[in-house]
């Protein structure tokens, strides 16, 4: 029993080293602006303790780092280069032939829909699919070890805790893409908003979207980002505006992509388009707020009588019931 515990133990490690890994490598980007920050920041204060120097004076150096000594790895990186990462490579490829082709589709159609298309790798998120089964296996069986339990009910306890491994890993991955379209969802009207008034103002289509990603942040406009590198790169406008709404698979996004292709290809006014466009867009989440709160009295009823009439009971009954048992005791 000790044995299967550290397994299980063991294997949970593994798999949250593996979405630690998953984690540090998409994040190179923002760890190399973080330190570009961190060195003009640097730089000013160097330049705030000296305002009276002039111009043609020889500039101070800063002590900085050098590019060598920044990318030095430090010993915990080169502990995870040489000896984490390699074993996570081997077990990705030893893993492969385990995983269905059926659970591979699946698994990557939830990466594209969860905006990290090319950031999270198929071959390790199968690894922690796997790691996962056997991490709910194990813990079944340790719980059918101290457990009186009949032959047939220790088998589906173990068939249980097996698919609960299984469904864990699509069950994170289907709450990213939810929080990410009600993200996606809750910043169009303002993004459509400022487009269809950038427009208005004189710009093109791409140079307002162009204005907006260097000023705005959020998923909507990571994928507006990528719409526009795809249109450098030479794909079209249509195509580029299909596979946004493919990626983020919301309807108003839909419905937005194609009324700015069908308004290219009639050659309809752009500023008519967006401005009808940003209107509904506004009204459709003015009903979806309406419908959220409107459910607010049906999802409140479960923390009620979980939790507020209890106390209310204990605190209205407790002294009645008291009193009773008083009286009947004393009759």
């Amino acid at each position: 029993m000790v044995i299967v515990f550290a397994l299980t133990a063991s294997i949970f490690f593994a798999v949250a080293v593996g979405f630690g890994a998953m984690y540090y490598k998409q994040n190179p980007e923002a760890q190399l602006r973080k330190r570009l920050h961190d060195m003009i920041d640097q730089a000013e204060k160097e330049r705030a303790k000296h305002p009276k120097q002039k111009k043609n004076i020889r500039t101070t150096v800063v002590d900085m780092p050098t590019i060598e000594e920044e990318t030095k790895p430090s010993r915990l990186k080169e502990f995870f280069y040489r000896a984490v990462r390699p074993f996570f490579d081997s077990l990705d490829e030893r893993l492969q032939r385990f995983a269905p082709s059926e659970i591979r589709l699946q698994l990557e159609d939830k990466i594209f829909h969860a905006g990290k298309l090319g950031i999270w790798s198929i071959k390790r998120l199968i690894t922690i699919w796997c790691l996962s089964i056997v991490a709910g296996t194990g813990f079944a069986i340790i719980m059918i070890q101290t457990s009186d339990l009949h032959p047939l009910q220790r088998i589906l306890t173990v068939l249980l805790g097996a698919f609960i491994g299984a469904a864990v890993p699509f069950a994170v991955l289907n709450s990213a893409i939810r929080n990410r379209q009600k993200a996606i969802r809750r910043q169009l009207p303002e993004f459509l908003d400022i487009l269809c008034v950038s427009v208005q103002a004189g710009l093109s289509f791409d140079g307002a979207v162009g204005k907006m990603t260097k000023r705005m942040r959020g998923p909507l406009i990571n994928e507006f980002k990528r719409m526009q590198n795809d249109v450098a790169l030479g794909m079209t406008h249509q195509y580029a505006l299909t596979n946004l709404a493919k990626r983020c698979d919301i309807e108003e996004i839909y419905l937005f992509t194609t009324s700015i292709i069908q308004a290219e290809k009639l050659g309809t006014s752009m500023t008519r388009t967006l401005k009808q466009q940003a209107d509904n867009m506004r009204d459709r989440h003015r009903q979806h707020v309406k419908a959220e709160a409107l459910k607010a009295p049906v999802k409140i009823i479960f923390p009620m009588v979980l939790f507020i009439f209890p106390s209310m009971f204990v605190v209205l009954l407790f002294p009645a019931m008291v009193t009773l048992l008083k009286a009947l005791g004393g009759g």
